[in-house]
Formats: C-alpha cells, sequence, structure tokens
C-alpha cells in the first residue's frame, strides 16, 4: 500500500486544478498522489487524467456530501470556485447571484475538509476589494447586492469561512490571467481604425500582476511540498510584473510588429454598460489604485522558490504569438 498523502483537487479538469494535478503527476518520486475531483469522471478531461494516473473521483460543490466523500482519507486538498460558471437551474430558480454560490461552495468545502480532518487546504482566492475602495471614497458602481468586484470580493469574502472551522489554509491569492490577452478574450492587443495594433487597458503608468494559469496550480504543488510553513498565510502567485508600456513592448517583441499602449479611463470602460463590463472596469480601478500593494503581495523570488518552472510572461508570448491577434 502506498504511503503517498493524497492531494485531493477540486476543479481538475480546470486551468488551475489542472495544473496542480499536472504537477503531482510530474513527480512520480515526491510525497504526493493525486486525487481528481470532477462533476463528470467520464469526460474526455477526466478520463485523461484517469490515463495518466491520476484517482478521478466524481464530486461537486455544490453537493456536500460528495465532497466531504471525496476528501475522506486525503492529507490535503485544493479548492477553487468558478464564478463564471454558469448556475444550475436550481440556483437560478432560488435566485441565487454569482457571489452567493461561491460563497455556499466555500463553505462547503471548509465544512467538508474539517469534517475530512484534512491537514493542509490550499484555498485560491483574490483580495476582498470593498475596504480597498471604501478607504479612498472611490466611486464606482456597485453590483450584484453590495460587491465592487463580485469575482474577487467573494472569494476574499469566503476566507473566513476555513479561518472559523480552523481548517489549517493556505490562502493563494491569484491575479490576471496571460491567458486573458489571447486573441477573443477583449484584453490584449486589437487592431484599430487604421490597421495599427493597440493595447487598450484602464491600467494608466500603474503596474500589473500577471500569471499563467498554469502556474497557480504549479505553485499550489510547491506550497504543499512546503507543508507547515505556509499554512495559515497568504501567498500570493505572480509570473510577471509589468505597466501596459511594458506589456505592449514586450508583445511587440513576440509578435513581431508595433503595439502601441493606450490607456483608457474606467468612466470610458464603463460607458459600453452591463454588469459584465461594469465588472470588469472596477477589476482594474482596483489593480490600478491599489497597484503598489497588490503587487507587493505577489513576490516573484517567492513564487519562484515554490514553482521554480513558473513561466515569464516574454516567453509564453512567443509560445502563443498565433494565438495573440484574431
Amino acid at each position: 500500500m502506498s504511503d503517498k498523502k493524497i492531494i485531493a483537487v477540486v476543479g481538475a479538469t480546470g486551468q488551475q486544478g489542472g495544473g496542480l494535478v499536472r504537477a503531482i503527476l510530474a513527480d512520480p518520486d515526491g510525497p504526493f498522489t493525486v486525487r481528481a475531483l470532477t462533476r463528470n469522471a467520464d469526460s474526455p478531461a477526466a478520463e485523461e487524467l484517469a490515463a495518466q494516473g491520476a484517482e478521478v473521483v466524481e464530486a461537486d460543490l455544490n453537493d456536500d456530501a460528495s465532497l466531504r466523500a471525496a476528501f475522506e482519507g486525503a492529507y490535503g486538498a485544493f479548492v477553487v470556485t468558478n464564478f463564471w460558471a454558469e448556475l444550475t437551474p436550481e440556483q437560478e430558480a432560488a435566485n441565487l447571484t454569482r457571489p452567493q454560490m461561491e460563497l455556499n461552495q466555500a463553505a462547503a468545502a471548509a465544512r467538508a475538509a474539517k469534517s475530512a480532518g484534512l491537514r493542509h487546504v490550499v484555498w485560491s482566492t483574490l483580495e476582498d476589494t470593498r475596504p480597498h475602495f471604501q478607504s479612498l471614497g472611490s466611486e464606482l458602481p456597485t453590483l450584484m447586492d453590495g460587491y465592487k468586484v463580485p469575482h474577487f470580493d467573494a472569494k476574499g469574502a469566503a476566507n473566513s469561512y476555513f479561518t472559523e472551522a480552523g481548517v489549517p489554509t493556505t490562502f493563494l491569492e491569484t491575479t490576471f490571467y496571460y491567458e486573458s490577452l489571447l486573441a477573443g478574450l477583449g484584453q490584449g492587443p486589437q487592431r484599430d481604425d487604421n490597421g495599427d495594433l493597440v493595447l487598450a487597458l484602464p491600467m494608466n503608468d500603474a503596474v500589473m500582476a500577471l500569471v499563467a494559469a498554469e502556474d497557480i496550480g504549479r505553485t499550489a504543488y510547491g506550497v504543499f511540498r512546503a507543508g507547515a510553513k505556509y499554512v495559515n498565510r497568504t501567498v500570493g502567485v505572480a509570473g510577471a510584473h509589468a505597466t501596459g508600456t511594458e506589456l505592449a513592448e514586450m508583445l511587440t517583441k513576440a509578435l513581431g510588429e508595433k503595439v502601441t499602449y493606450r490607456p483608457v479611463g474606467h468612466d470610458a470602460m464603463r460607458a459600453a454598460g452591463g454588469w459584465f463590463v461594469n465588472e470588469i472596469a472596477n477589476m482594474y480601478q482596483f489593480y490600478a489604485e491599489a497597484s503598489e500593494n497588490f503587487v507587493a503581495n505577489r513576490n516573484l523570488d517567492r513564487v519562484r522558490e515554490l514553482n521554480p518552472q513558473v513561466k515569464s510572461l516574454d516567453e509564453w508570448l512567443v509560445e502563443h504569438k498565433d494565438q495573440l491577434i484574431g
């Protein structure tokens, strides 16, 4: 019988959880084995993980019993919620908002972790932006029953579930994905009316922290390997720090074509209307206003210690240059 410790990975077929699963599988001599949690064990992605040696178990963050069963016997768990996931018919019928969905799921994970006696949970989270905006008196839209950046705020608010339950937890604060720069997602370079490539971001001269989604999972693996050192601590993850101008320069180098950074105002971005646009504009306002602390909390040297393979943005852009322009 193997003496390896089991890490249960929520979202094992997604970007963050998948990165952790692959990191564990790539280290067969390491101290851990992986239990990949998925809502559908028969999906092609789940079957591929099973073929690679992962234990695949069906579990759902909306189903407490399945989650408790999936955590049973494990040493630790990686927990991530997906704000952008479609609400279930039951959640829609209950008029549940996406932040409430995330809060409910995080609470369920904390209860399951406590019940299973897990010794280490890595919770993928973000800052609650509301105290920041309140301290500055910033004027920006309030969304979804009291949130400013709902996909940040709910995760930050959910931190307390793990703390209050007494679950040994590392709070892994993530950031802007490199993948958001890909064509079709609206945040990378686009051609203007003259055919020139422009990177239009509402960041002014502020520094951003960015990371490849895969490196969130790989950094989580480093946290598990470090053990108790990071229990009840917060770890920020990033692979690069850059201003809009520096991003444009890196894109220019990768694409072999001039990309010009063009700052836009947050209110100008919001002018398009809709909750999604307001959500993203509010996010960028937080990135810009809180840049100094936000970036400092994502120390690149510490990330490299935990994840020596962390992908630089320059390297990632070259690898994905054919996917950057639609």
